[in-house]
């Protein structure tokens, strides 16, 4: 299990609300409310729901994000839900079939994360109930539609699938754009995986000199150490990857040398490399 930090919630331009309709499945509530609070998000609104916050069942499945179940608000309709709002994103994995669309004009959810970006003020992204999705009257009631991009042969997720589909995309924003400079994003995986040159040449440099001390011809050693390099550069590896490899490197380097009775294991033998001069 993961350990969690006591960090801020992410931030945003917009506020977003998940709304949910008719939600019947303590499961599903649960399992929405993980989704959100992995991704940062704790807005929820339930329209007419069928289980209510305090269920077991769903405290259960939402694990350690029961904040997202304490703060969230119940409505009679989803008029009163998004009163208020900005946007109201509908969401259905009915789409029309054919050249020409009447009525459920669709973007995908990253085409929305995109679109939200900059977006300020409050949005709801709305999910139907279970089985049923959506009412046409429903959607009809949104400024604009979202959809899983789901294979036309099944095409309908799972209600807590579609929502964690969702916040995922508008997170994955936010990484994109802000990892590292605030609190709530903080740079646990870089997302730059270039290394600095002087570092590439001491690594390059390592690799000349591990496969120069393998046994066999020049040709054998060359193509050896060709091969190494370009394995490694395609793999774009980090600054710290990098200085690890580069430590392994030379402790091999170093036992090979020794088990060939090569005195270079002995005088040369370092931890550290600097850049050969040019």
């Amino acid at each position: 299990m993961g350990d969690r930090s006591i960090i801020p919630l992410p931030t945003s331009p917009y506020t977003l609300s998940i709304v949910l309709i008719g939600v019947s499945h303590p499961g599903n509530l649960g399992a929405v409310c993980r989704s959100m609070l992995n991704y940062g998000f704790v807005g929820l609104k339930l329209v007419n729901p069928q289980c209510l916050p305090d269920n077991i069942e769903a405290r259960n499945r939402a694990k350690h994000a029961g904040r997202v179940l304490d703060g969230c608000t119940i409505h009679d309709t989803l008029e009163d839900a998004t009163a208020g709002a900005s946007v109201v994103i509908g969401s259905s994995g009915k789409r029309e079939i054919g050249a020409k669309t009447n009525f459920r004009h669709f973007v995908y959810p990253w085409e929305m994360a995109d679109r939200l970006s900059s977006f300020d003020g409050h949005v709801c992204l709305v999910f139907g109930e279970e089985g049923k999705g959506m009412s046409t009257e429903d959607l009809g009631k949104c400024d604009y539609l979202v959809t899983l991009p789901t294979w036309e042969g099944y095409p309908i997720a799972n209600l807590s699938h579609a929502v964690n589909t969702c916040v995922y995309e508008l997170h994955r924003s936010r990484v994109l754009s802000r990892q590292g400079r605030e609190p709530g994003i903080p740079d646990v995986v870089p997302l730059e995986r270039s290394i600095q040159p002087e570092l590439k040449q001491v690594l390059k440099q390592t690799v000349r000199e591990l496969a120069d001390a393998l046994p066999g011809n020049d040709e054998r050693r060359q193509s050896f150490g060709q091969s190494l390099t370009r394995s490694i550069m395609r793999s774009m590896p980090t600054q710290g990857e990098a200085t690890r490899m580069i430590g392994g490197l030379l402790d091999a380097t170093t036992a090979i040398q020794y088990v060939q009775g090569n005195e270079a294991w002995r005088s040369q033998r370092r931890r550290k490399m600097s850049r050969e001069e040019e």
